[in-house]
């Protein structure tokens, strides 16, 4: 027996009878040979952490696009905290914990630079055919790897497709969710770390002093304490259920969709970013038009060519897509030196 085989053993012995186990796996598109080391699962999450599109996310937009102070949550830094919440409650619910963590960490690998305002210029652009996270599983399933792609298992692209929710429901029914219980983690996991994090974030570029006192008095006062309230109730109602699927008590659900839409309202429609978002936007949309016409200039890795563009633009970190603007619409007698 080698070492990937003990650990698949390990699994059906201490993971719980709902979990996904690594030796169960559907498969991947194309098929491989067993790693003796590394359960698939294991291999999934190396080659994101190893991808050049994992790597592109430490310069990409969460919410404030390229902020002065260096403590500002990028789309690295929340995919890392949404691994963290998703991994707690699946090692709490008995779980695969390695499969929790190879969905969160590629679960925004198609977002766009200058976060959501970037991906609805692409959409409109691509006349309502560019979602996140179609893009997301277009990049490990195409992208990567110069048109190779990740080759990743079912499990991991099932839960990447699925895991987005704008301000659609939080948890949606057993028949549209993700096929396993660690992907509907990484779903609710997504919310509750971007609805903290940006709380904090906006607290610190000064747009919120606080949340509401209701909401406050029932999840908390503090980063914190919210997250712990948030996690542990995720944890208590599917245990309730019988893992029937993953859910969240409904007191604590209805505070976090209230919670959302605060931040909506107050936070992501709000003059300081809706500024931000109306610059980036036509810098998007500038470059789009731009390698329309000058296709020839990228890889096209699209069946047409607005898809390759879209592909090659979301690909772009915002510091990539803010040179390269003024490389090509920037005359030079204007630039300082």
């Amino acid at each position: 027996m080698n070492i990937r085989e003990r650990i698949e053993k390990n699994e059906e012995l201490y993971l719980c009878e709902f979990a996904a186990k690594s030796s169960q796996t559907r498969g991947r598109l194309k098929p491989e040979e067993k790693d003796d080391i590394r359960t698939d699962y294991m291999r999934d999450r190396d080659r994101i952490i190893h991808s050049k599109s994992f790597r592109r996310l430490k310069h990409k937009t969460q919410v404030f696009f390229s902020p002065l102070g260096d403590h500002y949550r990028t789309r690295m830094t929340h995919t890392l905290e949404v691994s963290q919440v998703a991994r707690t409650i699946a090692v709490a619910l008995e779980l695969n914990e390695t499969l929790t963590e190879a969905i969160s960490l590629a679960h925004d690998l198609g977002h766009t630079p200058f976060g959501h305002a970037g991906e609805a210029v692409l959409n409109k652009k691509t006349h309502g055919k560019f979602k996140h996270w179609f893009q997301s599983l277009r990049v490990v399933d195409i992208l990567e790897k110069d048109g190779k792609g990740l080759n990743l298992t079912y499990e991991v692209r099932d839960g990447i497709l699925k895991h987005s929710k704008g301000r659609g429901n939080i948890l949606l029914d057993k028949k549209n969710s993700a096929i396993t219980l660690e992907g509907q983690i990484v779903r609710i996991a997504d919310i509750i770390a971007y609805v903290n994090h940006d709380i904090d974030d906006a607290q610190r570029a000064k747009i919120i002093d606080k949340i509401p006192q209701k909401l406050s008095s029932v999840l908390g006062d503090t980063h914190s304490k919210r997250i712990t309230k948030m996690v542990k109730s995720v944890i208590k109602q599917t245990k309730e259920s019988n893992y029937q699927q993953i859910l969240m008590e409904n007191d604590i659900l209805e505070c976090l969709n209230e919670l959302r839409d605060f931040l909506f309202e107050n936070v992501y429609m709000s003059d300081v970013i809706q500024s931000e978002i109306s610059k980036s936007s036509k810098i998007i949309s500038d470059l789009f038009e731009y390698f329309m016409e000058n296709i020839d200039l990228i890889i096209q890795y699209g069946s047409t060519k607005e898809e390759s563009v879209a592909d090659y633009i979301s690909g772009m970190t915002d510091r990539y897509a803010m040179d390269l603007y003024y490389k090509i619409f920037i005359p030079k007698s204007w630039v300082i030196t």
